[in-house]
């Protein structure tokens, strides 16, 4: 079910069905480094080949694509090299890419990638496992980088008629970024952001709807999670956050805060899916086109 690809120089792996297709590392991470319908050979998630920064603990290489981080976010810990040490292992309907163990954190990082023979839709198992011999307080953060040039789509709750006394909708605003921004359009149910190079950008709220977009090029990708309401949220409360700047957006998916025993993990799953849609349809209408997509996943 794999076979043998290159991400710039990297070897990786290639999981494939009639419908989807995902590309691994094989010997780093764990990576996801791109990801495309069948038949297309276009890449949906960002390369960043050339980015990366130095840390406490070496060179931490960003290559785009998506990755596993865990919140709230300690820039000296997060971004952990991986260069190596990564473990493929066979796993039903995919594979199981375990990273190796961080002595910085005392977890281990791992996404079991399923794409399932004739499915329209990946699935990423992420955990954060606690092989130290304390407890630790993470939220699973699993982060998706996505080309310039689209639009992030957001369901949020509509405005209720009548008199309430208490709130129920929020957004989260990082100090770099400003109301004035034009790329950020709230609406009625509905944020979006566009995805146009530009100063520092970053919002987040928490997600009830359990889906989040991306739209480029006449392409929609949907990310569909289990929102966990009630439950504590880094960053004040978000389940989902995204990032602009001047070479990709982030898409980003957060689980509830949890204090992580020794030899117990962290999990968040979430389900890709792939629709044509018209580059000329509106934002609203793409909104509904997202949202028949994941009613119609939740059905089957």
């Amino acid at each position: 079910m794999t076979a043998p690809v290159e991400f710039h120089g990297r070897a990786a792996l290639r999981l494939a069905n009639d419908r989807l297709w995902v590309d691994a590392l094989a010997t780093a991470g764990p990576r996801i480094v791109r990801f495309g319908l069948s038949g297309s050979d276009r890449n949906l998630l960002a390369e960043t080949p050339d980015l990366g920064w130095d840390t406490p603990h070496g060179r931490y290489e960003l290559l785009g694509g998506h990755r596993l981080w865990f919140a709230p976010e300690n820039p000296d810990l997060v971004a952990i090299p991986d260069g190596d040490g990564l473990v493929v292992t066979s796993a039903p309907d995919g594979i199981a890419l375990t990273g190796a163990a961080e002595a910085p954190t005392g977890l281990v990082r791992s996404i079991r990638v399923v794409l399932a023979r004739g499915a329209a839709c990946l699935e990423l198992h992420h955990a954060l496992r606690n092989v130290a011999d304390r407890p630790v307080e993470l939220a699973p953060w699993s982060i998706t980088q996505l080309p310039l040039g689209g639009r992030v789509i957001l369901p949020d709750r509509p405005a209720t008629p009548g008199h309430f006394v208490r709130p129920n909708r929020s957004l989260v605003l990082w100090p770099y970024t400003s109301w004035d921004d034009p790329r950020f359009r709230p609406r009625n149910g509905l944020l979006t952001l566009d995805g146009q190079p530009g100063p520092d950008l970053k919002f987040g709220h928490f997600n009830e709807a359990g889906w989040v977009a991306y739209v480029s090029d006449g392409v929609m990708l949907v990310r569909r999670f289990d929102p966990q309401p009630g439950r504590p949220h880094p960053d004040l409360g978000c389940n989902v956050e995204t990032y602009i700047g001047s070479r990709y957006v982030e898409l980003e998916l957060l689980g509830p805060l949890a204090t992580v025993e020794p030899g117990s993990s962290a999990v968040l799953v979430e389900r890709w899916e792939v629709a044509a849609t018209d580059p000329l349809a509106s934002t609203p209408d793409l909104r509904a086109v997202a949202q028949e997509m994941v009613d119609a996943a939740r059905a089957a």
